[in-house]
């Protein structure tokens, strides 16, 4: 599933997090929100995976989209 695909399902709160703190590692709650969507799948195309640190990270081109989204492009 694509991020363009999920954005639509995600809480108002969970997108402006996304867009407030873009390229962040994701906390529990919003990766769970998005695992929750996708059911489990963790696409390749939003996911990066896991840093050394064990925190879940998007994609360059997941972080591109949803500046991309917040700025109206």
């Amino acid at each position: 599933m694509e991020m363009s695909q999920v954005w639509p399902r995600l809480a108002p709160s969970t997108q402006t997090w996304l867009v407030e703190h873009n390229g962040e590692p994701l906390p529990d709650d919003i990766l769970d929100e998005i695992l929750t969507i996708t059911a489990g799948r963790r696409d390749p195309r939003w996911w990066a995976g896991d840093s050394h640190e064990g925190e879940t990270q998007l994609t360059d081109e997941a972080v591109d989209w949803i500046d991309e989204t917040a700025n109206g492009e």
